[in-house]
């Protein structure tokens, strides 16, 4: 089975991290589109049609059976777009994890981490009108503004990456917020620094694991996926990128990495 998987940058890693654990028989073609990165900073169209562009890339080249786009902020502005333009790929999109944070929450406070883009996004909206009827909770929405550069720099564990986190962080804890979902696929990269200042008790929700089980089942349903065999996962990036992370990310996964121009 040929699956594509992009994200702006790294974020999206933390998804095909999650693949890697229970799929199997498959090439995967990942394209980090750092040229263009970061994508919460840009207008919905500007996102859609670069998710466009990607598809058709990964279409034209590599011929992908499915599709993963990793990352929030694309989903929002364009997987409605993906599906009705390609009827014929399995397409998954991520979003947040506001659902299992309602189930697990025991203080009825929650904390939502994401970009600008998302939490601004209808998705986003519909999905916490949608989801609200499940328990009264109260949400504490946190646009993460610069966190998605840090990363993407390899600045996980410096000095300036925990004081934006702390600064964000602080009226959650005063709140009382148990559960903090990680709205951006590149968050789950800082967890630890995030469960410093929060508590090692904080709930942090994060969807790759969910994204994993769903390429299984449909990949299963849709194109009788046997899940059995190798893997061959190929790294694509258009801009610069950071490989050190990249290997401590896949836990140094035998990988070719290339660049590429779309």
């Amino acid at each position: 089975m040929k699956v594509g998987v992009f994200d702006s940058g790294l974020g999206g890693l933390t998804v095909l991290k999650a693949i890697l654990k229970v799929f199997r028989n498959a090439e995967i073609f990942y394209i980090a589109d750092t040229a263009y990165a970061p994508y919460g900073e840009k207008s919905s169209q500007e996102i859609l049609d670069r998710c466009d562009k990607i598809t058709t890339y990964l279409l034209e080249n590599y011929g992908i059976e499915a599709l993963i786009v990793a990352c929030n902020t694309a989903t929002s502005a364009a997987i409605k777009h993906l599906r009705e333009k390609y009827p014929f790929l399995i397409v998954i999109g991520t979003e947040p994890g506001i659902k299992p944070a309602i189930l697990n929450t025991k203080t009825s406070n929650i904390g939502i981490l994401a970009t600008k883009a998302t939490l601004k996004g209808d998705k986003y909206q519909l999905l916490v009108d949608k989801l609200s009827s499940i328990k009264e909770v109260k949400l504490y929405e946190q646009a993460c503004v610069g966190l998605v550069e840090q990363i993407e720099k390899g600045e996980i564990n410096s000095l300036k990456t925990y004081d934006m986190l702390e600064n964000w962080l602080k009226p959650m804890k005063h709140n009382n917020v148990d559960t903090i979902v990680l709205g951006c696929t590149h968050y789950p990269l800082v967890d630890k620094l995030i469960k410093e200042i929060m508590g090692e008790d904080v709930t942090l929700i994060e969807t790759g694991d969910a994204i994993a089980k769903r390429l299984l089942c449909l990949s299963d349903e849709k194109a009788h996926h046997i899940n059995q065999g190798d893997l061959k996962i190929l790294i694509l990036h258009t801009g610069n990128i950071n490989i050190n992370m990249i290997q401590i990310v896949l836990e140094n996964k035998n990988i070719e990495i290339r660049k590429c121009e779309i």
